[in-house]
């Protein structure tokens, strides 16, 4: 197993995926390593699901951070094309979190659920001991639509081409800069567009509105692993190669900067709010488009292709990419939590 973030590939397949309770024929999807939803059949209509802990991080706002935990959420299920249209969720929330904060938290996640149309249909809300910020429950988000509307997983297809918004690292960035850019060595014009980066960690609009201009054949957030493991994932849900040329990869202002400061590689570090999308040639102009009118930046990275022993693998610029093995970004922010408190004890 891996020894922080999701459970690697090896476990999954050991221990999961035999292990999966009643053998139902409406799972029309049940769980794949490295797939952000399922679905079931219900009555020929699809439910896609998707379950994600809720990260409450009160440092960036919490408004923002209500509404980062939140997308986080939903994003798993808006990946399939199907918009979210239900949720439950469980709140354990800290003995210190006031009624006053929490009123605020859930007063911001239901302004944004009505936006998006998602109604919240059940849920668990209490306080707990030794609970802390950030990880304060979980929450399963649903949608409703038509089997044949569903971007799978899995369905990139030889010939497409693969689009990326945003880039790699956003999330770890704006994050890092955000709750310790008074410790780090670095111009303030580079701390400033670090913390810039925080207001593009939301993905739920970006994913429904490429799925509508499409046709768009898979769909991945950014997560754990990164961009590595997002293309790796991706690739070996299809069966096919990805050929990925390094100098289209967009980097957003203020990531290389921080990355190289606190060394690590942007590529393997978390980035809600970034998309992978594998997109039919035909549709690569109307999809760019789309998501150009949301002025969410997004780039032409690289391309499908059949891999030649019907295995998979990331080629960049012709070299192999590896699924990383650990989320760099974590221990950054462990390495610079630790100092935070122990300037504060001093």
């Amino acid at each position: 197993m891996s020894d922080l973030g999701k459970i690697d590939r090896a476990f999954f397949d050991r221990h999961v995926a035999p292990n999966l309770g009643a053998d139902r024929d409406d799972v029309a999807v049940g769980p794949t390593h490295g797939v952000d939803f399922g679905v079931l059949d219900i009555g020929g209509q699809a439910l896609v699901t998707a379950t994600d802990p809720l990260s409450i991080l009160p440092a960036i706002g919490l408004e923002r951070a209500a509404r980062f935990a939140l997308d986080l959420v939903l994003a798993d299920v808006a990946v399939s094309g199907v918009a979210p249209s239900h949720l439950s969720i469980c709140f354990t929330l800290p003995e210190g979190l006031t009624d006053e904060e929490f009123a605020t938290i859930w007063e911001t996640i239901h302004a944004e659920c009505a936006d998006l149309g998602v109604a919240v249909v059940t849920g668990h809300t209490a306080r707990y001991s030794d609970i802390s910020h950030p990880w304060v429950g979980a929450a399963t988000a649903m949608g409703v639509g038509d089997h044949d509307d569903i971007v799978r997983p899995d369905g990139a297809r030889p010939g497409d081409r693969l689009l990326l918004t945003n880039g790699p690292a956003v999330e770890s960035v704006g994050l890092l800069t955000t709750l310790f850019g008074d410790r780090l060595e670095l111009p303030d014009d580079v701390i400033a567009a670090g913390r810039d980066r925080l207001e593009e960690v939301f993905s739920v609009r970006d994913a429904l509105t490429a799925a509508a201009a499409g046709p768009v054949t898979a769909m991945h957030d950014v997560t754990e692993g990164g961009l590595a493991g997002a293309c790796n994932e991706m690739a070996d849900g299809a069966g096919a190669r990805f050929a990925v040329d390094r100098a289209a990869v967009p980097m957003r202002p203020g990531v290389r900067e921080v990355c190289d400061h606190l060394g690590f590689d942007p590529w393997a570090a978390t980035s809600c709010g970034s998309l992978l999308l594998a997109v039919d040639p035909d549709g690569v102009d109307d999809v760019r488009a789309a998501l150009a009118d949301r002025d969410t930046p997004v780039a032409e990275i690289g391309r499908v292709e059949a891999a030649d022993d019907g295995g998979s693998e990331v080629l960049v610029d012709g070299e192999r990419l590896e699924h990383p093995s650990v989320d760099p970004s974590w221990d950054a922010y462990a390495a610079l939590a630790a100092d935070a408190a122990d300037d504060s004890d001093s």
